[in-house]
């Protein structure tokens, strides 16, 4: 039989989720998906090889497993269980400058100043 490991704790040694109680709940709730297929146990075994993708806050995470690693160690190790597919994300357009939306204290006073000079 080949190695395999449950996917909360690969998850977990990953560095995906701060805890191994966070990402059963994030399996359990049924937001992982093995290979396409969603899974709803975190006692799923995976292997290296499967493709995992899971919603990590608010970013949508695709990932293949290279090694099952023996420990959550440093970020540097963690990074080495897994090759990263995620698409990088849209450059969000500049935001508009809002110009005169509301005017300011001297901006008021300069307006009154204008309508007592008009009257």
């Amino acid at each position: 039989m080949s190695e395999s490991l449950r996917i909360d704790k690969w998850l977990w040694h990953a560095r995906f989720f701060k805890t191994r109680t966070l990402a059963a709940k994030v399996v359990s709730a049924g937001h992982v998906r093995v290979n396409a297929e969603r899974v709803k146990k975190p006692s799923t075994n995976i292997r290296a090889g499967d493709g995992l993708s899971f919603m990590q806050g608010r970013q949508l995470r695709i990932v293949r497993i290279l090694a099952l690693g023996e420990r959550r160690g440093p970020a540097a190790e963690a990074q080495a269980l897994y090759e990263d597919l995620t698409p990088e994300p849209e450059a969000r357009p500049a935001p508009v400058e809002r110009v005169g939306i509301r005017p300011t204290k001297k901006d008021r006073r300069a307006m009154e100043a204008l309508r007592q000079t008009e009257s």
